[in-house]
């Protein structure tokens, strides 16, 4: 499906549909910050002249976490003659709107989700600015090995994400002397999880669950039990980045490392953008926004280039090369990935500083 679009609205402006989860059950913080960082960006491309004269515009789909809602959400946004579909936090959510965006031939930008198998199979039409989830769970597995963690406990749900993510730290650890063992919250109350904990003697658990619930309660539960008072607990998913972590959980939710796509230091444009999310979101701006942001960035410069025509912004990915907030942005295959990814974005394992958990501590970088 090739189309030209845009030219026939009356105000010339060039549609980019965005998808985000703003409503519960989706992680709506996390959503917050990535549709704020994709309106700065449409905003500063408009301030700086639009795409050849035209304004971008937006429009903003609701997925809620629900993988049937986000497929139907890009259905509509085709018929909405949209150029492309950009952002998606939930994973599971962005491989329903990636297989649906592949099957109409519509482009579409992920921002922030990171399941390495976002299709089916190898595509054209969809690529991926965060690191998919192998790149940056290794890194986190190498964190803790480093760490002196080898005997490791993973609090976890039914879901194809977490099953990822279990696998890969499975698959990196046990080569170099790491065990792990899955402990299921469907199955297990807290008390039950913490005889599991104890009774494994793990050193270190992960919380591969969902937030706030059940992960709130796992780490409140671990925090009171003297048995575990050595025991690291972990977020790769990233839980204690938003400010709803601290609200929930005070002092306890401090010192539980967690993955963030952020450079050691953000280019002259992410300082600027940094400070423009600041006043946006009235709070420290998570590396979600500047996925959304950089999302904008690359679609802008793509649509600059090539028009607005689907195919040939599909065939624009390898030619990619956008300064985004984080860094250069190139797209390029990677060997097990299906779609095209910017490899790599930025990695940091860090954590929420126990004497100031309002501060971030950076304690590993891959």
């Amino acid at each position: 499906m090739s189309t030209s679009l845009g030219a026939d609205r009356a105000d010339g402006a060039v549609r980019i549909g965005a998808l985000a989860p703003l409503t519960p059950p989706g992680w709506t913080e996390a959503g917050r910050h990535l549709l704020a960082g994709l309106e700065l960006g449409v905003r500063d491309v408009n301030d700086a002249g639009g795409v050849g004269g035209r304004p971008l515009e937006l429009v903003v789909r609701d997925t809620a976490a629900d993988p049937q809602r986000a497929a139907a959400a890009v259905d509509e946004l085709a018929r909405l003659d949209v150029a492309a579909v950009a952002g998606e936090y939930h994973s599971v959510v962005a491989r329903a709107a990636a297989a649906r965006a592949d099957a109409l031939g519509l482009p579409f930008l992920c921002s922030s989700a990171v399941l390495d198998a976002l299709t089916g199979q190898p595509t054209e039409w969809v690529a991926r600015i965060a690191p998919a989830q192998s790149h940056g769970w290794r890194r986190y597995a190498d964190f803790l090995l480093g760490a002196g963690h080898s005997r490791i406990a993973v609090a976890t749900q039914p879901s194809v994400y977490w099953a990822s993510g279990t696998g890969i730290l499975r698959d990196h650890l046990a080569p170099r002397g790491g065990d792990v063992v899955e402990l299921d919250m469907s199955a297990l109350g807290p008390a039950a999880l913490c005889d599991a904990l104890a009774g494994h003697g793990a050193t270190a658990l992960l919380l591969l669950v969902g937030h706030p619930e059940p992960a709130a309660r796992v780490v409140r539960s671990v925090r009171r039990d003297p048995r575990l008072a050595g025991v690291l607990i972990g977020a790769p998913a990233g839980q204690p980045e938003f400010a709803e972590w601290v609200t929930l959980l005070g002092g306890s939710g401090a010192g539980i490392p967690f993955l963030r796509y952020l450079p050691e230091r953000l280019t002259p444009l992410g300082a600027r953008v940094e400070a423009a999310l600041r006043e946006r979101l009235t709070e420290t701006p998570s590396f979600v926004a500047f996925e959304g942001y950089d999302t904008i960035a690359v679609l802008a410069d793509v649509l600059r280039a090539h028009g607005t025509d689907r195919a040939r912004i599909a065939a624009s990915w390898p030619r990619v090369a956008t300064d985004g907030t984080r860094g250069p942005i190139r797209f390029s295959r990677v060997p097990g990935i299906s779609v095209r990814q910017w490899a790599w974005p930025p990695v940091q394992i860090v954590d929420r500083d126990p004497a100031a958990p309002d501060r971030f501590r950076v304690l590993h970088t891959g």
